[in-house]
């Protein structure tokens, strides 16, 4: 069952998630958060850093959607050399 709670925003624009949405999120101090906002709407969305494993699991996922179209390892050190020169 989802939390519901009610919450102000300070006039430095702060806004206090709940303790109780805290502690059944697991949410600490320093957490992280990607912010999105459309109209009456924000969505807090809390990141964290993936494990070993799960990243593991992404690179492999990346490697075999690569071979899968085709791209080589020398397009990727291309695509990174023209992305370098544009910063």
């Amino acid at each position: 069952m989802s939390l519901i709670e009610t919450t102000k925003m300070s006039s430095k624009g702060q806004v206090v998630i709940p303790e109780n949405i805290r502690k059944k999120l697991g949410l600490s101090t320093g957490a992280q958060f990607v912010v999105v906002g459309e109209k009456d709407v924000v969505i807090l969305k809390s990141i964290s850093t993936p494990s070993l494993s799960e990243f593991d699991n992404m690179v492999n996922k990346a490697r075999d959607q690569a071979k899968k179209v085709g791209l080589k390892e020398s397009d990727i050190k291309e695509m990174l050399g023209l992305a370098r020169e544009h910063k």
